[in-house]
């Protein structure tokens, strides 16, 4: 009953002629955890398409080490959706515990799945979905992320304020640290790891080889994630109860600019064009910043929308067409080195696409888009 959305999905027409715009619009689909649905958006005319139902309650998704299928996690449902970006096609369903958070290793070997009302970490064979090891933890385990070599996945562990360190060739739990309250989101970045305390107003600097803690760089309160530009200049945060996301300089880990942001933005995702994606949990609305000039629109969608993805639909791209970019070794399933362009993607001769990401305007300024209207100027304060 899936096979429907194919169809129209590609039958958009394009909007700037036959020459030189793609031959269809880049598709966002956002994951409404508050009424057991996907949107599915049109990028390039900012509406809202259809709406898929799902069983429950869908928090996040992947992709596929190969980059041709979208994993969803159903949490509430108990199942993996596995979905064909460019049409919306539901290709399979798979029975899994409780997946709220969920990522592949970087060797594409493993899926780990946190489950956050379960108090389990899960790892799966990622070709068979065998369940290899399961463990037991104290409260609430919310995001993953791995080592570049593979070998060791880290947790955030929601209930107890602390991160587990899960070696994976050992198959055993080698470590607790405490690093604040109410972790969330956590990153690998240059060597070490950064997380946000949604319990607090910033994100800490983990060390995996020494454990010591540090502040990173202070947002506000309900501090959450963060999402690493593919260029790699850059690192997104978010916080969800002071709303905003906060412009973070790679290298130094200095806040660049504040977009002050309402509704509780919380996921991120990057179109080929640099702008960011960010679902708004508590207006049900996906916000479109350009952070070149602080211009913002929204687009109303279900309650609670959680995961964003975007897939591009144009020439020479592929789903995972950030992976190539030359920044690209940070994240949750970070690379020891930046990935070359692999089959599918622009011929020789014609570069990756690069990603319009690097603001133009100088550091320093509040950004504060207006609120629920198209393509609204930014207003700047001063900082702080």
């Amino acid at each position: 009953m899936w096979r429907f959305l194919a169809r129209p999905l590609l039958a958009i027409p394009c909007a700037f002629g036959l020459l030189t715009a793609p031959a269809r619009a880049d598709i966002v689909y956002v994951l409404n955890s508050g009424e057991a649905s996907i949107s599915v958006i049109d990028a390039r005319e900012r509406v809202e398409l259809r709406r898929m139902p799902v069983l429950r309650e869908v928090h996040h998704a992947v992709l596929t080490p190969d980059g041709s299928t979208l994993v969803i996690g159903d949490s509430g449902g108990n199942e993996l959706i596995f979905l064909d970006p460019a049409t919306g096609e539901i290709r399979r369903r798979e029975r899994v515990s409780n997946p709220y958070h969920l990522e592949y290793s970087p060797d594409g070997q493993y899926l780990v799945v946190a489950s956050l009302r379960r108090d389990q970490i899960d790892i799966y064979d990622a070709g068979t979905l065998q369940l290899a090891a399961r463990f037991r933890q104290s409260d609430k385990p919310s995001h993953v992320a791995f080592s570049p070599d593979s070998r060791m996945v880290y947790v955030t562990l929601q209930g107890t304020g602390e991160v587990a360190a899960v070696d994976l060739t050992k198959r055993e739990t080698v470590w607790t640290v405490p690093v604040g309250p109410e972790p969330a989101g956590i990153i690998w970045h240059r060597g070490r790891l950064l997380i946000g305390l949604m319990g607090s107003d910033g994100f800490v600097s983990l060390n995996p080889q020494t454990r010591e803690v540090t502040p990173a760089f202070q947002t506000a309160r309900g501090a959450h994630t963060l999402f690493p530009s593919p260029d790699g200049r850059y690192l997104y945060a978010t916080a969800r109860v002071e709303s905003g996301v906060w412009q973070v300089d790679a290298n130094t880990l200095e806040v660049v600019r504040r977009f002050d942001i309402a509704g509780g933005p919380d996921c991120i995702a990057f179109d080929p064009d640099g702008r960011l994606w960010m679902t708004l949990r508590w207006l049900g609305r996906v916000a479109i910043l350009n952070p070149a000039d602080g211009s913002m629109d929204t687009i109303r969608v279900g309650r609670s929308p959680h995961g964003i993805f975007v897939m591009p639909r144009r020439e020479g791209m592929r789903a995972d067409f950030a992976a190539i970019m030359p920044g690209s070794v940070s994240g949750s399933r970070p690379l020891p080195s930046p990935l070359a362009a692999r089959s599918g993607e622009p011929a020789a001769g014609h570069p990756p696409p690069i990603v319009a990401g690097a603001p133009t305007l100088a550091p320093g300024p509040v950004v504060t888009p207006a609120r629920f209207f198209r393509r609204s100027p930014a207003r700047l304060e001063d900082a702080n």
